[in-house]
Parts: structure tokens; C-alpha cells; sequence
């Protein structure tokens, strides 16, 4: 990270290692910050960080070199794979050091500038996060904002911004720019530097809310069936009527409103008399050979699979379906445009809720797929400084329980002989496996089953095109842009 203090470098550092820890990919964040309040247990003023203050400094470069040694021992014996070096960096000899120590041990590095202008901006941080730090804890909030305005001002003279024209035209970086107004991208080198660039280039700091919920209580829920397309219960029904009386009370603006290509998502959302979009990626995992049936019958049937997915559900695939793994991949999408978004309302499903939750809470994989979503009930997520604070909302409507804790057996740790990722072999048969969408006649019936919920308009299929609904095309759009930036990086 480079950049002036109350720049949001700690918040990016810590959004964007939530991200990458997501998709699987092993991130920690050293913040030279704490290295220097364990170093110096009692903060006095900004005199600490005077650029003629020598004794503070040879303290502040040992901090440093302190967390560059912890950043070497979690690269190459913790196997992580990218630390998040969260500091000021503002000068080229301290960015140079850092480049020295990556020479010598092999790692790539990518800066990440953070650069703002706006007075506004800066002292709204600075209330929101800085004043909260420990170095504060006993100072009031006008003595506080002053002194840290100082802080800044003593980086401020020494502070040389990355220069990619010029002086660091040969690295690898990325210029944040008011927060996200503009970027400048300089030689991205490799797959995961340009997940890195899209990322950045998504996420925003505009005040939001996200809800999260499943379908109303399905019929399959009612007999314990997992997968499937099954149309909502009588009580599913009157949970979707709930929801829509629960969305009015929100009052929200400009409210997006996002379901699945499965009926029982369809149906709720069609009580709330809103457009809507529905997105294959927030279709259930698949379940293959197993869709339809209840786990009783998939224990007797398959019973080496039933043994096999309770040893790490994360990792475990359905033959001919999906893992927890394979979901997250899918819903990648997904997240980068709740990241672009402002007010938005998924109704989706248990293990896609699942997944999204774990992102949004920064849970890891081994938790994600056992976290409690409940039917009828609402998630209200709302981002705040370095996370997000959820709130538990039950509409009052009773449903069935399709949570399964974690068994015994599991938590002992995971058996040798564990196949973690299924493969149907190429020459093997193909399983027979049931279609989770039904027609489209049918579709149209089941949904006029639903009191008000039925839409003005039925709409035309194009020929060998999936039913879209009051859908749009955006999302198979938004993969598209994916797809070029990661396979052909610039």
C-alpha cells in the first residue's frame, strides 16, 4: 500500500484480503500501524512522526523491517500466497526497501496508491476511523482530529507519489484516485494482479444496504428434498407476501432486486410487484446424481457419498454437480456487481447464501458451509468501516428447519482416504440426472398459483434462449467482461 494517512488504505487492505481469501486464495494483512503501537506503548502526539524526530524514525524502520520478516515467514512457511503490506510507503527509499527485500526472496510486488484531494473526505475518514484508533483512546475528539491532521502534515513534505510516466514506469501498479473517481494501471503481470485491478476498480464507499434471504418454505423443503425446482408451500407463499409488506416498511430508493432462474425464488419475488433480475449464478449448488432426494434416501443409496461430503463439505463435490467451491467460483460475478451496486435485494438460496454471507463476514471455508440461514428470515447487511454489521430480521412466518450442524466425525479432522473433489472420468457413463428447471407451461401455471403475484404480461421465450422473466441480459454481459479482462490482460 502507498499513500497519506486517512487515504482508505486499511480499508482496502482489509476488503481486498476478505476478497482473495474468498476465492481461495491465502491472504494476510501486516499493518505497520500495530507493529509500532507494540513497539511504543503509549502514543503522545504527532511529534512521533516528524520527519526530524530520528530516534522515531530508526523506531518506525525497525517496525518495518519487523513486519517484512513476519510477511517472509507467512510467505514461505505458512503458505500464504499474497501479504497485504498496509503502510504510508510514501517515500522511494522506503518503497525501495521493500522491492530490495522481494528481490532477495523471490516475490513479485504490486503497489496500491491510494490518492485524495478531497478535504471533505479525508477529515469524514479521519472522524470515522482514525478518531476510534488506540492511539486516542483518552483524548477527546477535537484534540484528536487536530492532532492527527498534523500526522498528515508530517508525511505530507516528504510524501513522492508514485510516478509510472517516469521515475516508476517499470513496476507494477495501480492509482486509486478520489475514491475511485480514476485509476492508472501500470504493467499488470500475472492473473491474480488483474483480479486484484478489476477488484479495486468495483468497490465504492457510498452508505448501502444488501439484504439476503432465501425463497419462501418450497414444497421439496416440506418433504426433504434437496435441489430440484419446486414451487413455494402454502406458508413459502405467505412468506413472499411478508417480504413485500417488509420491503415497503425499508422505504429504500431505488431498490435492485435479484433472484435465481428457479421457481421458488421467481415466486417470491413476484409478490414484491417489483422488476427484478434473475441471475443463473444464484441458481442452488447442484446436487447432481443426488437432486431430488432427501438425505435418508441419499445415505442409503450413495452411502460412500453421504460419508465422503460430511468429511469437508467445503471441498466435497456431488458426482456430476458442484462444491462449496465450485459455487464460490461461480458467484464471483455476483459479488462484484453487489460491489458496484447500492440497495440491493437477493433472494436466493441456502448454500448461495452461504456463500455470500462467508464474504461478506469474512468467513473462511471450513465455516462457510455450515453458517445458520434460515428460512422467512432477512439478513440486513450494512457495510461499515473495516467489515460489515448484519442484522437477524424473522418475518413471523414458521418453516421448516434444512440446517444440518456439522457431525462428530468431522470435526475430528478430515479422513485420509477423502476424495476432496469429485471427477466423473470422461470414458464413465454419464449418470442420469433430472432437469431442475421444468417447462415453461408449467412454470406459468405454478406461478399463477400465487394470490397477486401473477405479472401483467407473460413474456416471449426466443427460440433455444433460457426463460428471463421481467429479467435483463446484463449479467451474461457482466461475464463477458470477466472473461476478456482476466484472459487478456492490458
Amino acid at each position: 500500500m502507498v499513500g497519506l494517512p486517512a487515504r482508505g488504505k486499511t480499508y482496502i487492505s482489509k476488503k481486498l484480503t476478505r476478497y482473495l481469501n474468498w476465492i481461495g486464495v491465502p491472504t494476510k494483512v501486516f499493518n505497520v500501524g500495530e507493529y509500532r503501537r507494540e513497539a511504543v506503548k503509549h502514543y503522545s502526539s504527532y511529534d512521533f512522526f516528524r520527519p526530524d524526530n530520528e530516534e522515531a524514525m530508526k523506531v518506525r524502520r525497525q517496525c518495518a523491517l519487523a513486519a517484512l520478516r513476519d510477511v517472509k515467514q507467512y510467505l514461505t512457511e505458512e503458505a500464504g500466497q499474497i501479504a497485504v503490506f498496509d503502510a504510508t510507503n510514501t517515500t522511494r527509499e522506503r518503497r525501495g526497501m521493500i522491492l530490495n527485500f522481494a528481490k532477495e526472496n523471490g516475490f513479485k510486488v504490486f503497489f496500491i496508491e491510494s490518492v485524495c484531494n478531497d478535504p471533505t473526505v479525508v477529515a469524514t475518514n479521519v472522524m470515522e476511523v482514525k478518531l476510534s484508533s488506540p492511539d486516542y483512546r483518552d483524548c477527546n475528539s477535537t484534540d484528536a482530529m487536530e492532532d492527527f491532521m498534523k500526522r498528515i502534515n508530517c508525511y505530507q513534505a516528504s510524501y513522492q507519489p508514485l510516478d509510472p510516466d517516469d521515475y516508476d514506469r517499470e513496476l507494477s501498479l495501480i492509482k486509486v484516485i478520489d475514491v475511485g473517481r480514476r485509476f492508472l494501471v501500470n504493467r499488470v503481470q500475472d492473473h491474480i494482479q488483474s483480479r486484484i485491478v478489476y477488484y479495486l476498480m468495483n468497490i465504492h464507499v457510498q452508505p448501502r444496504t444488501i439484504y439476503l434471504c432465501r425463497h419462501g418454505e418450497s414444497e421439496f423443503n416440506l418433504k426433504g428434498k434437496i435441489g430440484g425446482d419446486s414451487g413455494l408451500s402454502n406458508r413459502g407463499k405467505k412468506f413472499a407476501l411478508a417480504l413485500n409488506k417488509f420491503v415497503e416498511e425499508q422505504n429504500l430508493k431505488d431498490l435492485k432486486v435479484w433472484t435465481s432462474q428457479l421457481k421458488r425464488t421467481i415466486q417470491t419475488a413476484e409478490a414484491l410487484q417489483l422488476p427484478y433480475e434473475q441471475w443463473k449464478a444464484l441458481n442452488e449448488i447442484d446436487a447432481g446424481v443426488c437432486e431430488e432426494m432427501t438425505y435418508e434416501e441419499i445415505r442409503d443409496q450413495h452411502p460412500e457419498e453421504f460419508v465422503l461430503r460430511d468429511q469437508d463439505k467445503y471441498y466435497y463435490r456431488y458426482p456430476s454437480g458442484e462444491s462449496y467451491q465450485d459455487l464460490v467460483q461461480r458467484l464471483e460475478p455476483v459479488i462484484m456487481e453487489l460491489e458496484r451496486q447500492e440497495n440491493v435485494l437477493v433472494i436466493c438460496h441456502q448454500a448461495v447464501m452461504r456463500c455470500l454471507l462467508a464474504y461478506f463476514l469474512d468467513k473462511s471455508a471450513d465455516e462457510m458451509p455450515y453458517l445458520k440461514c434460515p428460512l422467512h428470515t432477512v439478513l440486513k447487511l450494512t457495510p461499515v468501516a473495516y467489515g460489515c454489521r448484519v442484522e437477524s430480521i424473522s418475518l413471523n412466518i414458521e418453516a421448516v428447519n434444512t440446517h444440518r450442524e456439522r457431525p462428530e466425525e468431522a470435526k475430528k479432522g478430515p479422513n485420509p482416504l477423502m476424495r476432496r473433489n469429485s471427477v466423473t472420468p470422461l470414458a464413465s457413463p454419464e449418470p442420469t440426472k433430472k432437469p431442475r428447471i421444468n417447462s415453461f407451461e408449467e412454470h406459468v401455471a405454478v406461478s399463477s398459483a400465487l394470490p397477486g403475484c401473477v405479472p401483467q404480461e407473460v413474456p416471449t421465450q426466443l427460440p433455444g434462449q433460457p426463460l428471463l422473466g421481467k429479467a435483463c441480459l446484463r449479467p451474461v454481459c457482466h461475464f463477458l467482461k470477466v472473461f476478456s479482462l482476466l484472459i487478456f490482460p492490458r
